[in-house]
């Protein structure tokens, strides 16, 4: 019996999900753990994963294009075996990008339900422009996607010059992008000279809109509404990073010696094992406003910034207070790979109550970050820059020297509770070994 695939729901606040890859076409035989397609959510790009053996029969969304919850992807089943009935519920408020996919579908085998025509674009507003060349010099129709149509027109490209790779010949955002990357590249070097005169290296930069990804869309609105509605103070602390380097570097060597393949323990776990301890001191740190009280929370979770290709994922390290040091070492290994090879779960980026953002690797000094909600703090961490410091002695020797930072919700925490939390963080790192007793 045929298996409707359909768009699952990949994070708590989704409502759609973008198609961004096939991985499988039509005719493809498939296996259960097979990597479907890639599908941009509102906090991640993650794959799709099959359950099921048996032959790709039917997509029913082209990549580029969005899809409600639930609505039907593709079928798989048995080779010729027959394909079912399928229908997409509507969109709410159907837009003209959507009227537009409704008349691409007509001269497609998709339904008209489906969801790659009716919900192309949904939720990307665009200003009035020059319609896209909708027909070929023959008198033939072009079919192109609402998406190809925007962005033809924002880049004033010719669709009857554009070779379409999606269902039945239709253009889609990808063939726009290879065909703007051949235009780039077949540049007089005249044209390449004079430009250079004002855009620096050649190529490097130049002037484009490109459409706000899932991810984009929802880091900018979270971080808006953070930035206007919490009330941030910030303090800040710089500590002596010798002790912490030398620890890591101890732990390490340790670890070498009574493990085969060992857990190599980084700076920034070192930190979150750290906040992690702190916070057991000051649960008021590990907060969320409600509008009626005040939500202590009752394990700390930590999530921590892990840049990725279309924008930043914040993986959380669960119950961060019960794992000893090497054990959370390997649960943030785990879950960067995850979050690279876009593999996270929904649950493993949902639910943190304390956030670490970690620059220095980049050889930033010091920055302040904007709170994630709920929680009530992010830290912020610096780069180690050497330095001349004044030891305990009173003399001035070479050391090095971190800056944290801490931004916290005046409306949860007050300022003595902040600098107890900061104080207690940059004792215990400044003394790694009062970690592990």
């Amino acid at each position: 019996m045929a298996t409707i695939i359909e768009m699952p729901k990949l994070s708590d606040t989704m409502s759609v999900g973008t198609l961004v890859k096939w991985h499988k076409v039509v005719g493809d035989a498939v296996a259960n753990g097979d990597t479907l397609a890639e599908i941009e959510t509102d906090k991640a790009t993650m794959e799709l994963e099959n359950f099921d053996d048996g032959v790709l029969l039917k997509i029913f969304v082209s990549e580029g294009n969005e899809a409600p919850i639930g609505s039907p992807l593709a079928v798989i089943g048995e080779e010729g075996e027959e394909i079912p009935e399928v229908s997409a519920p509507p969109p709410d408020q159907p837009s003209e990008n959507s009227q537009e996919g409704g008349e691409d579908s007509q001269d497609e085998p998709t339904p008209e339900t489906t969801p790659a025509s009716s919900q192309d674009d949904a939720g990307i507003s665009a200003s009035p422009s020059p319609s896209p060349t909708t027909t070929k010099s023959d008198g033939e129709r072009i079919i192109a996607s609402p998406l190809a149509k925007k962005i033809a027109s924002e880049k004033n490209i010719d669709l009857s010059k554009v070779t379409g790779t999606g269902p039945s010949g239709r253009i889609v955002k990808r063939d726009l992008v290879d065909y703007d990357e051949s235009q780039s590249s077949s540049i007089s070097q005249e044209d390449v000279a004079r430009s250079s005169a004002f855009s620096g290296k050649p190529g490097r930069i130049e002037e484009k809109s490109v459409p706000l990804s899932k991810m984009r869309s929802v880091i900018a609105q979270r971080l808006t509404e953070s930035k206007s509605s919490i009330p941030h103070f910030y303090l800040q602390k710089e500590i002596n990073a010798l002790p912490l380097k030398s620890a890591r570097f101890s732990i390490n060597q340790r670890l070498a010696e009574h493990n085969d393949e060992p857990s190599k323990i980084s700076i920034n776990d070192l930190i979150l094992f750290a906040c992690a301890d702190a916070i057991k001191w000051f649960p008021g740190i590990n907060t969320s406003w409600n509008e009626n009280e005040i939500k202590f929370h009752g394990s700390v979770n930590l999530s921590f910034g892990v840049a990725v290709d279309d924008g930043l994922v914040t993986p959380v390290i669960k119950n961060a207070d019960t794992l000893n040091l090497e054990s959370l070492s390997i649960e943030a290994k785990t879950l960067i790979a995850k979050a690279r090879s876009k593999k996270l779960m929904p649950d493993e980026m949902t639910g943190s109550t304390f956030t670490v953002t970690n620059l220095g690797m980049f050889g930033i000094d010091f920055f302040s970050g904007i709170i994630n909600p709920p929680n009530a703090a992010i830290l912020s961490v610096g780069a180690s820059i050497p330095k001349p410091v004044v030891d305990q002695t009173g003399a001035i020797v070479a050391g090095e020297t971190l800056m944290l930072g801490l931004s916290c919700d005046h409306r949860l925490i007050d300022g003595a509770v902040a600098a107890g939390f900061l104080k207690i963080l940059a004792e215990n790192l400044e003394n790694p070994a009062s970690l592990l007793v």
